[in-house]
């Protein structure tokens, strides 16, 4: 019974204003003071892996799945982007603010509350995904790797899967008795979905079991399939498949992450 209890607490609707996005504002204020140690890294990483792996592994593997390698591991990384934009920020970044910063405490003791604040950061992280997304998306293209108009789309769809990341980010952040924490999601969750999701090849390729696994657990996996299929412009059944997984996952994880550090805030 108290199981079940603390399992409906943790998927309570939250109750929310306008205010969120005063939370936002205030991390996009700091974001754009330090926009020169923000925009370097999501634009030099992309370069580096599609000249050392589009060249290099390129040059032994021209082709996969009748597309240019290079072309195939952009489509991988502009997803990445997605996912390292948004949880990182509100892993380690929401954690800083939350424990060392006591930024959440101080805008808590005005009206806005604290559902409003968690809400915003993962609002937030969202917009990361995005702002990551458009600047690798603007290098793939810079490098003639896009086919697609439908391209264009992909930053709105970088916000919901910066979302769901986001959600996902900040359940971890609400059970992490310290900042070093954040290997264990880091090597056990983002590694794995970094070198298994379909980014640098196939899924087919590897063991069913894999794919499968993949597939119902891994949130990457459909992510890379969004954004290959928009920039390559293969519109595909699979692509409505991972449209609605990533929604449906988004909206559980955006509620009881926000109860979750409800909880923790709330002692």
């Amino acid at each position: 019974m108290k199981l079940s209890n603390r399992f409906a607490s943790n998927l309570k609707l939250p109750k929310l204003t306008y205010r969120l996005w005063k939370v936002w504002r205030r991390d996009f204020d700091v974001f754009m003071k330090t926009y020169k140690v923000n925009f370097f890294p999501p634009l030099l990483e992309p370069i580096f892996y599609l000249v050392a792996l589009g060249f290099g592994l390129g040059g032994l593997i021209p082709q996969i799945q009748g597309i240019p390698y290079m072309q195939f591991i952009a489509t991988g990384l502009v997803a990445i982007s997605m996912m390292y934009g948004s949880f990182f920020e509100c892993t380690y970044g929401s954690f800083v603010r939350m424990y060392y910063q006591k930024t959440f405490d101080a805008i808590i003791a005005t009206p806005v509350s604290v559902e409003e604040v968690i809400a915003g950061e993962l609002i937030w992280g969202a917009t990361r995904s995005l702002i990551n997304s458009a600047i690798v998306l603007a290098i793939v293209a810079a490098f003639g790797l896009i086919s697609s108009p439908f391209s264009l789309f992909v930053p709105l769809f970088a916000f919901l899967i910066g979302l769901m990341f986001s959600a996902l980010a900040m359940c971890f952040t609400a059970i992490a008795p310290n900042i070093d924490f954040f290997n264990y999601p880091g090597f056990l969750f983002i590694t794995p979905m970094f070198l298994l999701c379909g980014t640098f090849f196939p899924l087919s390729l590897l063991p069913q079991a894999v794919q499968t696994f993949a597939l119902v657990f891994l949130p990457l996996t459909h992510a890379v399939i969004l954004s290959r299929g928009l920039i390559l412009g293969s519109i595909e059944v699979p692509m409505l498949f991972s449209f609605l997984w990533i929604i449906g996952v988004t909206i559980v994880f955006f509620i009881l992450s926000i109860n979750m550090m409800k909880k923790r805030l709330i002692k």
